[in-house]
């Protein structure tokens, strides 16, 4: 695997990243600690660094499982991302959220379960619209300075909240965040109205969940698999559907699996992009390497922007719209003074 430069940061991470959402058998689906250490041998065997977790993942268990993973290889090989502020117990009220108090003692527990001195890369996992965000930006830029945490990002947010959070983090000097993560795929491309140009001018980079649609652009879903997502999900709608019937036709051209057509789209969109791949079998990850050899036509990448494209809403639309010349001021005005 070739290796890239995390936002602006010197950190270096795999072009994929390895999601652990699965390491662990609670509520009934998952992989145990025996499969999940084969995972990330397999991973780790390609090059991968990139880990990818969350204090509630398996209730905890998916963090404890890397940690003792991590015991028996060096944990300065990788690169191990975890989050708080959903909750992972019912003892309090501060539990939850993006608190300070809940950022500490969910780090604090986290490091436990790792068995480690520190995380490379903490985000926040979901805005609470409740925190200010200054609360949010001293409390990871104090981790920070404590060598808890080595980097700040953030995942599930408005993009107008991260774009104050960055410029207020440059303005105090504090650490800046340096990495997206939000549900980004062919099916789920709301994205590209304000949280991924947000993040291409503050110069993050995009970790997508989801690149694969929970499985929909697998073609899985067509072929009459079962799986995890209920029929009723909008995930599997007339467009979902159609978007996937031309994902297994490109697929077909090239001789790959759909999975590697759809992944490599979300990598190839002009922007810093390092798609979470999750897995619970070795198999599924020995796949999902294998799309770092796939290369996409012109023809192809516009086959699939085009029966995936959305509207973009206002001002996105408006900006495209003919006669609208934002790089030339004297004609956008003109437009605006004639409406």
């Amino acid at each position: 695997m070739n290796y890239k430069l995390l936002g602006r940061s010197g950190l270096k991470v795999s072009e994929l990243c390895l999601g652990t959402m699965g390491f662990g058998t609670e509520a009934g689906w998952g992989a145990d600690k025996e499969t999940s250490f084969a995972i990330m041998d397999t991973f780790a065997n390609a090059g991968g660094n990139f880990l990818d977790t969350a204090n509630v993942y398996k209730l905890g268990t998916s963090e404890k499982i890397i940690g003792e993973y991590l015991q028996n290889h060096d944990r300065n090989y990788f690169v191990v991302a975890t989050k708080y502020s959903l909750k992972d117990n019912t003892t309090n009220p501060n539990a939850s959220g993006n608190s300070r108090k809940n950022m500490m003692r969910s780090v604090e527990e986290s490091l436990k379960r790792l068995q480690t001195d520190f995380i490379d890369v903490l985000y926040l996992h979901i805005w609470d619209d409740l925190t200010p965000m200054d609360e949010v930006l001293r409390g990871l830029d104090d981790l920070i300075r404590q060598g808890k945490v080595n980097y700040a990002a953030i995942s599930d947010t408005p993009a107008w909240q991260v774009a104050k959070g960055n410029t207020m983090a440059e303005l105090m000097g504090w650490s800046q965040l340096i990495a997206l993560q939000v549900e980004y795929s062919l099916i789920q491309r709301t994205p590209e109205r304000e949280l991924i140009p947000m993040a291409k001018h503050f110069g993050m980079t995009v970790t997508p969940w989801a690149p694969l649609g929970g499985g929909v652009l697998s073609g899985k879903y067509l072929r009459g698999e079962q799986g995890r997502i209920k029929p009723e999900s909008k995930r599997l709608d007339d467009r979902s559907v159609a978007i996937t019937k031309v994902v297994v036709d490109i697929a077909e051209e090239l001789g790959v699996s759909a999975s590697h057509v759809a992944l490599q789209w979300t990598r190839s969109q002009g922007f810093s992009s390092i798609p979470i791949v999750g897995a619970t079998k070795v198999s599924q990850v020995e796949e999902n390497l294998k799309v770092i050899d796939v290369t996409l036509t012109p023809e192809q990448q516009q086959k699939l922007d085009e029966v995936s494209k959305i509207d973009l809403g206002f001002p996105g639309e408006f900006f495209k719209e003919e006669g609208v010349k934002m790089n030339s001021f004297g004609g956008f005005y003109d437009r605006v003074e004639k409406r």
